[in-house]
């Protein structure tokens, strides 16, 4: 099939790779000049195991293109994914801004009957909406069918080829077929292919990354009971995580999610929820919890050094939002390094992918060092703030020796506490008891 993804950012460029990988022919369409030419080239403009690979074996394969220009994108399509992002507002809604100026400017270029999928994150009605708007312009029939992503920031490729489930909404039940035969190739394992109301899939969305964000925001705040008791918020984690009815995923504490989609996404449910005269209390609760886990690590770090930060040296290990990835947006890491340059302490930061994003974010006023170890060197604590895997098994004695004192702030809980003391450190987590050398 012929398939056009208007927008080549992180959820078109996996869905547009993945799509050719199975035999379609994919047109994938962006402003960005600079990012196009990269694409042609077959160069990837985000970190996301698997998919350079996937991109070049397709362009090669002549299944894959890029382009800037509007006219031929909308012509070569078949069915038309739409994967513009909906930043938040000032309020926090959804801005729905670049989805509908895309749907206008395509509208009065479709010169036969199209499918418009849209995988972007919107509110309840936008389909319609954007139906609206098409067909304002255009004679033709055109379709248009909600079909929300869930993909994971580094395991999106794997997500895509071997889904948990595909969600698809539609109002016209042959547009509904035509875009589940998309999906059939990513299904063999029996995975369901949902077809519900259009206005159904766009609310399963918000629902899905709500849910999950409510997730982590309870265990953080059990986590923070916890330490007010000297209880193992993993003890009380176990004992929860182990009834089936609740299990362990998204039950891990630490400093709060980020990402582009959790905290915009739980801003967005709260208007919707207000637009159907719900209350929302709910939805601002779990994001007013996630912005005090944000500046956890930094007010663990102000305690212990008595308010004292100005000139201090600190070693931050992780800076994305989550492992895999080279996305820093929303990242606690942000909030944490924040706190510090304003209290006057010095960071040097360390990340196998993020280094690069994050200087866009700092500048010069943080040093940035892909070696972890170089990072430590004067440091007067080290914080690890992300949970990438090279961090979980580090050299203790070459950090100890490193450091100017014996000082971790963990908050990703990577490391054994009792570890941490044979060791000679002082190691401060989330939810556990401090320990000290014993």
């Amino acid at each position: 099939m012929r398939i056009t993804v208007a927008g080549s950012g992180y959820v078109g460029l996996v869905t547009g790779a993945c799509l050719a990988d199975s035999g379609n022919h994919v047109l994938c369409l962006d402003i960005d000049e600079d990012k196009i030419a990269a694409l042609k080239r077959g160069e990837s403009p985000i970190y996301e195991p698997g998919l350079a690979d996937l991109l070049q074996d397709n362009i090669r394969g002549g299944r894959l293109t890029f382009s800037t220009e509007l006219a031929p994108a909308v012509s070569h399509g078949q069915v038309i994914f739409l994967a513009i992002g909906t930043p938040p507002g000032p309020d926090g809604a959804a801005d729905l801004s670049g989805i509908f100026s895309a749907a206008e400017r395509m509208a009065g270029l479709i010169s036969e009957p199209k499918i418009v999928v849209n995988k972007s994150t919107v509110p309840v009605g936008t389909g319609g909406r954007l139906e609206q708007i098409i067909r304002a312009q255009c004679p033709h029939q055109v379709h248009v069918v909600s079909n929300p992503e869930f993909l994971k920031e580094g395991s999106a490729v794997d997500d895509f080829l071997r889904p948990d489930r595909v969600v698809i909404g539609a109002e016209d039940d042959r547009a509904a077929e035509i875009v589940r035969e998309l999906y059939l190739p990513f299904v063999r394992n029996r995975s369901p292919i949902i077809v519900m109301r259009r206005a159904a899939a766009e609310l399963t969305k918000y629902a899905a990354n709500c849910f999950l964000a409510t997730r982590i925001s309870f265990i953080n705040e059990i986590a923070n009971i916890c330490e007010k008791h000297g209880i193992d918020v993993n003890q009380v984690r176990e004992g929860i995580g182990t009834d089936r009815r609740i299990g362990f995923q998204f039950l891990y504490p630490g400093v709060g999610y980020g990402g582009s989609c959790f905290p915009k996404d739980v801003q967005a449910m709260s208007h919707v929820a207000a637009d159907a005269g719900v209350p929302k209390d709910l939805f601002e609760v779990v994001h007013q919890v996630n912005d005090r886990q944000r500046r956890l690590l930094f007010e663990k770090i102000k305690l212990y050094f008595g308010g004292r930060l100005r000139g201090k040296r600190f070693a931050m290990w992780g800076v994305t939002f989550k492992p895999k990835t080279d996305d820093v947006r929303e990242a606690p890491a942000l909030t944490i390094i924040s706190h510090l340059l304003d209290s006057g302490a010095e960071v040097r930061a360390s990340d196998p992918q993020g280094l690069e994003n994050l200087r866009g974010e700092f500048g010069d006023r943080i040093s940035y060092f892909p070696n972890a170890y170089q990072a430590l060197e004067g440091c007067d604590a080290l914080l690890v703030v992300t949970e990438w895997n090279e961090y979980r098994s580090p050299d203790f004695e070459r950090l100890r020796a490193a450091l100017k004192a014996p000082l971790i702030f963990d908050g990703r809980n990577l490391y054994e506490p009792a570890t941490m003391a044979r060791h000679g450190f002082v190691y401060i987590s989330v939810g556990r008891p401090t320990v000290g050398p014993g």
